[in-house]
């Protein structure tokens, strides 16, 4: 496998695999264990703002794996996983930026943190797709094709 192939995998494997570990597993214990839900919600924001972060440089890592300097797709997954790519980083940006100022600022907290639940949620999910379609094998049509040194 082609160097490019496997930082592509990789960052497609964290972008995922830190959803899952910071949504699903570090916050809810954050809330479980914390002496406060206070200290508890400003310790899972720094957390879903770490995340977004990554999100975004995982994500256009991801992209950079799918093309060649002249801008033409180089890896057969790229044409159906590019538009999961962007709606993810999409989900970050809007997390970030709309919806994270709005539920530290208590602003109708239960709809802004339904749609930030359903915005890292859709995030998760996109995340999976990329990553089902970076790991999966090549055809023999794209294996035949020299990537050079692996």
């Amino acid at each position: 496998m082609h160097w490019k192939a496997r930082l592509t995998l990789l960052a497609a494997a964290l972008w995922w695999g830190s959803l899952g570990a910071i949504g699903f597993l570090a916050v809810p214990l954050l809330f479980r264990n914390a002496p406060s839900a206070a200290l508890a919600g400003q310790l899972a924001g720094r957390l879903f703002e770490a995340q977004s972060w990554l999100s975004l440089v995982c994500g256009i890592v991801v992209l950079m794996g799918a093309r060649d300097p002249e801008g033409t797709a180089t890896m057969g997954w790229a044409r159906g996983a590019v538009a999961y790519v962007l709606l993810g980083m999409l989900c970050a940006l809007v997390q970030e930026f709309a919806v994270a100022p709005r539920i530290v600022a208590r602003q109708n907290l239960a709809v802004w943190h339904s749609f930030g639940s359903a915005l890292y949620v859709a995030q998760w999910l996109c995340a999976l797709v990329v990553l089902w379609k970076v790991s999966a094998p090549a055809t023999p049509a794209e294996a035949a094709i020299p990537r050079g040194s692996s």
